[in-house]
């Protein structure tokens, strides 16, 4: 399973980056607008380092609109994906992007048969956001399985990034289903490698180590 990252914090990035756990990353307005920083500064800096997919959004909501900024976006990193809305006039923007060699990320999915439009129109990326599906009482992860069996039936090429999610068991659950991707949040993914058993069989290594007698240093010569 690929992880990316959800996050504009170049800083964040870099750890999970050294840690072996980005695989590319997605980035929205609300994300950026926390950086408080000139937007494609933080693109350029990001890609000096990761060389997978990042997803920078387009945020017209006409046609024109979108190619023009997907036409714009793509052109400041060479690994661009471009984050565009599950509407008409989104997927007719996808669909000439996938002409036009632009990767592209279909955000705000909800549903199967919205995924099934995104992979028909040649999105390279869907993003179904499960955790906004639980705010309104769906099990939003049961949308997962269904698309990934709706792309095999038909040998589409999309790939899934699970995306709101909210807390590692929506990172357990993408994996268990087979979804391609995930991306995860900088703190999900630091609640991913605690549990109390690791700590409490770490205090009671170090706390028996301690308990182990020192050797004792070899006499020196003569004495």
């Amino acid at each position: 399973m690929k992880f990316f990252i959800d996050t504009a914090n170049v800083q964040a990035i870099r750890e999970a980056h050294e840690r072996g756990m980005v695989d590319g990353v997605t980035t929205n307005p609300s994300l950026v607008a926390k950086e408080g920083r000139n937007f494609r500064e933080i693109v350029n800096e990001i890609a000096a380092f990761v060389k997978g997919p990042i997803s920078l959004e387009a945020v017209s909501s006409d046609y024109e609109g979108i190619m023009k900024e997907a036409r714009e976006l793509n052109g400041w990193i060479g690994n661009a994906a471009i984050k565009i809305p599950m509407t008409w006039e989104g997927l007719k923007a996808v669909k000439k992007c996938a002409e036009e060699g632009i990767k592209t990320n279909v955000t705000l999915c909800f549903s199967p048969n919205q995924a099934l439009l995104a992979a028909k129109a040649g999105a390279t990326f869907v993003s179904p956001f499960i955790g906004r599906l639980d705010d309104v009482g769906q099990v939003g992860m049961e949308v997962i399985p269904d698309i990934l069996q709706i792309y095999s039936n038909y040998g589409y090429e999309t790939e899934i990034i699970v995306a709101s999610i909210r807390h590692p068991i929506h990172v357990y659950e993408a994996a268990l289903a087979g979804a391609h991707i995930a991306t995860i949040p900088p703190n999900v993914l630091d609640q991913m490698v605690k549990h109390p058993l690791t700590d409490i069989g770490i205090e009671r290594f170090l706390a028996d180590y301690k308990k182990i007698p020192t050797a004792q240093e070899p006499k020196k010569h003569g004495k």
